[in-house]
């Protein structure tokens, strides 16, 4: 085995990555050859394309590469990676309209050639529509949220038709510019949706408002931002009596506490305070202040004032040490305690991107000296995903990009740091590589060329053996993650989302609800096994950044949550040109605490950053947000809206250095707690690993060999 020593080094200057254009550096001795220049099909219908990627000479490169559709889930592609002479007959076929675009690439960084064509997909004609209310009733003197939904011929929903809504009798009842009902006073009416020549229609009435008054009901007066209060609104008649169902409104006003000098106590700008108020009456404020809540039917109205004051949760971080990595890319890391001979010390592993196929063996007993003390190097680009078993004696690392196409995995002896033994190596069906990994129970779950998870035995790590494959089947799908808590397992799949999986999950029984770790998930498993994986749930992502998922029991409310990652490279992916990326994207928070009827009810997100992976520790999110560096999250009690507005942010740490792979550019790749501390990966910079402390205590300054710069 190769050694390494990497000394430590301090934090220095901190940097932010600039916006970069999306240039792909081009080959001139390869280049791609289409037999046609475009493709027009119809939703459904399929086409054949062949693809050669041609040498200077003219002839076949005998280069793989890959073929995908643009955007996700638009166009279906088979095989998606070409045969070993570089050729590829391809079928496609769409899945929606649009002018689509078919790409094919090949190299991995600065070899890497670009093609593409464009596939036109006709809109089909509107088949139908369909009104979502499922009221036909309403009271006068109120707005009514009106929805419905188009369908074309092909089945699918179309979200951007010119719609006609009228009324027959618009004295009873009429729409409003933004299409909501406003229903004025008694009567019956016939309401019609147009698009084109073809129409829907159904009949309302309109009753008579019963309503007198309103009261409000809060359980505090002041909270702070980020507090969700429950608004209990009742309406009543001329009785007396509840009017049970009633559609009340609530809104909110506010004006934000100013400072000292004419600036919000906070930092926010502007003259007025910000929150959240929902339909069903949850309140949530960003900005301290004092606000008004009201509660309003039909022109009753009724009002509470809210005192709002600082959440108060920062902290900040202190360096303890760093292993500078600056000749590659460093990806994603993983922390273990040792055993046997080893027992009392403290390793990790960390993976490179698009270098030498490199993973990397650290000793980090000690935090403030973390040493290189092997390396297996591997025919490989890309060795993304490093995973150790829980009793530290197994490791796992994937393979991208091997020059014969056998990618997968390796499995380790990890039992010795010092001297890792490659026991295995697995690869059957896997030619497009492994991008990420997990080990649970004797089983590795690797994602499969990016279109499924192959669940791999591994009892006998020197014989592995394939005993099941979890993959969708809709259109155009593909995955990127999978995570595995209490044998249930949770996959990313970009704009299929969220989908959880029985892999052997212990079904609970009613009085395990009162457990604290109740996951409602487990009520519905007991049913499948790594050999039979079944579904249990799953929610779909709209704009189909799903990257990765964690799934969250809050200690404080006994909620549960999957927090769903965005991975969203709008500007493209310029590391492999050496320049900053400016990626964007955040965290958020599915509530699943109804498996059938899952919610996204908040979010994090960087206005100028992106994010990757996540870990949860108790109440806290540790996020690796790339150009935003590593953030410390505080996601105690019910969570509502923009958590980045709130003030929840504990704390943040920037992983530049002027000796990075891309100088003074942090991007962080993924963090994980440890033994009162968090370690890290930046893909510019190596290993670090900082400790939380009191805000004003930690503005300390290290030269480059990591000493104290006046110290007094």
């Amino acid at each position: 085995m190769r050694y390494k020593i990497f000394v430590f080094v301090p934090l220095l200057v901190l940097a932010y990555a600039l916006p970069q254009g999306n240039k792909v550096d081009k080959t001139p001795s390869l280049h791609f050859i289409f037999d046609i220049d475009s493709i027009y099909l119809n939703v459904g219908e399929s086409a054949n394309i062949n693809i050669k990627l041609l040498n200077e000479n003219g002839e076949l490169s005998k280069t793989v590469f890959s073929i995908y559709g643009a955007p996700r889930g638009a166009l279906k592609t088979h095989p998606r990676i070409s045969d070993s002479t570089g050729f590829a007959n391809v079928t496609i076929t769409p899945y929606k309209p649009g002018i689509h675009k078919l790409y094919v690439r090949t190299g991995y960084i600065e070899d890497q050639v670009v093609s593409q064509i464009n596939v036109e997909v006709p809109f089909p004609p509107i088949s139908h529509i369909v009104f979502n209310n499922p009221e036909t009733t309403f009271y006068s003197k109120t707005i009514n949220p009106f929805s419905y939904t188009i369908f074309d011929k092909a089945g699918l929903i179309r979200n951007n038709e010119n719609v006609n809504l009228t009324s027959s009798k618009s004295g009873i009842a009429d729409f409003d510019l933004f299409g909501n009902l406003e229903a004025k006073k008694p009567g019956k009416t016939i309401i019609k949706a147009k698009v084109g020549a073809i129409v829907e229609e159904v009949g309302i009435r309109v009753m008579k408002n019963p309503v007198k008054s309103i009261t409000i009901s809060n359980e505090k007066s002041e909270i702070r931002t980020g507090d969700v209060l429950h608004l209990n609104a009742k309406a009543w008649n001329k009785s007396g009596k509840i009017i049970k169902n009633a559609p009340i409104h609530y809104s909110y006003s506010g004006k934000a506490d100013f400072g000292e000098y004419g600036l919000p106590a906070i930092g926010q700008a502007g003259l007025h305070a910000s929150g959240l108020i929902t339909n069903d009456g949850r309140f949530v404020a960003e900005t301290v202040g004092l606000y008004t809540v009201s509660a309003s039917f039909g022109g009753v109205f009724t009002s509470k004032v809210i005192k709002v004051v600082a959440r108060n949760v920062q902290k900040e971080f202190e360096l303890v040490g760093h292993g500078l990595v600056s000749d590659v890319f460093t990806a994603d890391l993983w922390v273990w305690e040792g055993i046997g001979k080893h027992k009392g010390k403290d390793f990790a592993a960390t993976g490179t991107w698009g270098a030498n196929g490199e993973a990397y063996f650290w000793d980090v007993t000690d935090p403030k000296n973390m040493v290189i003390i092997d390396t297996v190097t591997v025919n490989a680009r890309t060795v993304n995903d490093v995973k150790v078993s829980e009793d530290g004696k197994i490791a796992v690392i994937t393979r991208e990009g091997a020059s014969n196409r056998k990618n997968g995995f390796l499995i380790l002896d990890v039992a010795d740091p010092y001297n890792v033994e490659i026991l295995s190596e697995y690869n059957d069906g896997m030619t497009g590589g492994v991008h990420n990994v997990f080990i649970a129970d004797n089983h590795v779950y690797a994602v499969n060329n990016g279109r499924k998870y192959d669940i791999i035995n591994i009892e006998d790590p020197r014989n592995p053996f394939r005993v099941a494959v979890y993959e969708l089947n809709t259109p155009g799908h593909s995955i990127h993650d999978v995570w595995i808590e209490d044998g249930i397992a949770y996959s990313s799949n970009w704009k299929d989302g969220l989908h959880i999986v029985d892999v052997g999950g212990i079904k609970f029984d009613e009085k395990d609800r009162n457990n604290k770790k109740y996951n409602p998930l487990l009520m519905k498993a007991g049913q499948g096994s790594p050999a039979n994986p079944i579904k249990l749930a799953n929610m779909s992502d709209p704009n189909g950044h799903n990257h990765t998922a964690f799934p969250f029991k809050s200690q404080s409310t006994d909620k549960f949550y999957i927090i769903a990652g965005d991975e969203w490279f709008p500007f493209g992916w310029n590391a492999s040109e050496g320049k900053l990326s400016d990626p964007r994207g955040g965290y958020h928070f599915m509530d699943f605490s109804d498996p059938d009827n899952p919610k996204e009810e908040a979010i994090f997100q960087l206005p100028e950053a992106g994010s990757h992976n996540l870990w949860i520790q108790g109440d806290t999110l540790i996020g690796a947000m790339f150009q935003g560096g590593l953030r410390l999250v505080d996601i105690s009690g019910e969570l509502l809206g923009d958590l980045y507005k709130q003030g929840r942010e504990i704390a943040t740490f920037s992983s530049s250095h002027k000796k990075g792979v891309l100088p003074n550019a942090p991007f962080l790749w993924g963090a994980q707690p440890y033994k009162g501390m968090i370690f890290f990966s930046d893909l510019n910079s190596g290993l670090y690993c900082v400790r939380l402390i009191e805000k004003g205590f930690g503005d300390h300054k290290y030269d480059d060999l990591g000493n104290r710069v006046n110290p007094d």
